[in-house]
């Protein structure tokens, strides 16, 4: 043994025994915290955020086999590899299905029911697999159609932040309708964590929907945004007020975001809270703060609601 090695083990010798000491105290937090949770006892397993990162890049390659599949594809190649992804995939989700089904059923084994019900969410989502890949079809359309500096169509699909959140979004607001809202909501946060846009599964979208540039655009659970609508980066769909029960507990579920009507424009930096109600065909400046509905046809800048009294 050389003096340097020698030198090193007491070091390492002390650095076990602290990892030794953290982890009897992690498992004393993590008991304490079942316990209080009555899990104690074999708790149920969470849906994997990995395997649910990679089932959303085999669908996003199934729906898009030429331009997110495998580059080597042919004309008489493409049908078997999006057979075979999509059979991967779906099983893939079906199994993480069961998983949230059993972790919300609070029962310590899996049940029939939950592995029938699983595997009728995952044959009603694959259906719906045409549908989706459609309306996509027109949110790229409309981001190719609206920004100046896009050359061709797969370059939207390849390249913009808001075309990969809004995948991920069509995805998962189909599996949140169906019953499954964690697993909904952790594909949402993983586009989230990809390109800087929030979107809650819950929020219904219509088509030809275009995010230019992105980061930081938030859109909550109850908002309603209609067709060809144009959102630009940092705009925010949120809440004004958060309600609370006589125990002083938020009250879930209640209609909290704006209403976006059709043919709407929100640029950069604008903040919209309330359940209020945007009308068609209507453009809200950049930075503009907006707590109340606005016509049809209206233009709304930040120096007009500098000026302006706002109800209320």
């Amino acid at each position: 043994m050389t003096a340097s090695e020698k030198t090193v083990l007491p070091e390492l010798s002390y650095l076990r025994t602290t990892i030794s000491n953290v982890v009897i105290e992690l498992r004393n937090l993590r008991e304490t915290s079942l316990e209080h949770r009555q899990r104690l006892n074999n708790p149920p397993k969470l849906p994997s955020r990995k395997t649910l990162a990679d089932i959303i890049d085999k669908l996003s390659a199934a729906l898009f086999p030429n331009r997110l599949g495998q580059p080597d594809l042919t004309g008489e190649s493409i049908d078997y590899f999006v057979g075979y992804t999509l059979d991967t995939a779906l099983r893939d989700l079906s199994a993480e299905v069961i998983r949230e089904l059993h972790f919300a059923s609070g029962l310590e084994a899996v049940s029939h029911t939950v592995r029938e019900r699983a595997v009728e969410i995952t044959h009603v989502f694959a259906g719906q697999l045409p549908a989706i890949r459609h309306i996509l079809d027109s949110d790229i359309r409309a981001a190719y159609e609206g920004d100046p500096a896009a050359h061709n169509i797969d370059e939207v699909l390849v390249c913009y932040p808001g075309i990969t959140a809004i995948i991920h979004y069509r995805l998962a607001h189909e599996l949140h309708k169906l019953g499954v809202p964690l697993i909904a909501r952790m594909i949402s946060e993983i586009a989230h964590s990809l390109t800087g846009i929030e979107i809650h599964p819950g929020a219904r979208i219509g088509d030809s929907f275009f995010i230019d540039h992105g980061t930081g655009v938030v859109i909550g659970e109850t908002a309603i945004i209609g067709r060809k609508v144009r959102l630009y980066q940092a705009v925010t769909l949120g809440a004004k007020h958060f309600p609370v029960d006589e125990q002083g507990a938020l009250i879930k579920g209640n209609q909290r975001h704006p209403v976006v009507e059709d043919d709407v424009v929100i640029y950069a930096g604008a903040t919209i809270l309330g359940r209020i109600t945007i009308g068609h065909g209507s453009t809200i400046g950049g930075n503009v703060w907006l707590t109340h509905d606005i016509p049809p046809g209206s233009h709304i800048t930040q120096a007009q609601m500098r000026h302006e009294k706002v109800p209320g």
